[in-house]
């Protein structure tokens, strides 16, 4: 299994500690317009909890749109999932249709991810 690492950059711009967030990077597919809200979770299979966006990195916040090129990543760091999840789901919850929704995440032990939205 290929180990994950936080990227220096992350590190760099975050203002709050890592030990107990969730990363997870994300990849365009395709070129298109991308944003986050601030209503995106990560939601535990488990339990239902919800653990909240703290911060995304080359991604703009709903409204504005930013264009991504195939390939092109960007990063969201949540709240810390809790102890017993085993797997979750990242939802944007969003009055549109067409927000990030990726079912069954399996949890790892660096709680660092990637998605190909």
């Amino acid at each position: 299994m290929e180990e994950i690492s936080i990227a220096p950059k992350i590190k760099k711009q975050s203002s709050f500690g890592l030990e107990q967030q969730v990363t997870v990077h994300c990849t365009a597919s395709s070129e298109s317009l991308y944003r986050v809200w601030t209503s995106t979770y990560l939601i535990c299979k488990q339990s239902g909890h919800r653990s909240k966006i703290m911060h995304a990195l080359d991604i703009t916040w709903c409204p504005n749109w930013c264009l991504k090129q195939q390939g092109q990543n960007f990063t969201l760091i949540f709240e810390a999932l809790p102890k017993g999840c085993t797997s979750f789901d990242l939802v944007e919850i969003i009055p549109q249709p067409d927000g990030f929704c990726y079912k069954n995440i399996q949890r790892n032990k660096q709680d660092v991810y990637r998605v190909v939205m």
